[in-house]
């Protein structure tokens, strides 16, 4: 049984790395992004959404360390 769990998982990851990759080489155009004025280096769109989907990834484990952080202080009682 645990074989056949692990080659499923081996056959899943294959899967998603095959879909990466297809979206990466069908996604070769070169955008360059503007914001508040600034224009960002031109770059392919899969290399634009993988990039926001790490710095997105970041972000949220940063604020739900932040957000665990603040809820272990003990509190005070207004009574």
């Amino acid at each position: 049984m645990r074989k056949l769990k692990r080659v499923f998982i081996c056959v899943f990851i294959l899967l998603l790395m095959l879909v990466i990759l297809a979206f990466a080489l069908e996604n070769q155009q070169a955008v360059s992004l503007l914001f508040l004025g600034w224009a960002g280096p031109q770059l392919p769109v899969s290399v634009v959404m993988v990039l926001s989907l790490l710095l997105g990834m970041l972000i949220g484990r940063v604020l739900s360390w932040f957000m665990g952080r603040s809820s272990r202080t003990p509190r005070k009682r207004l009574s």
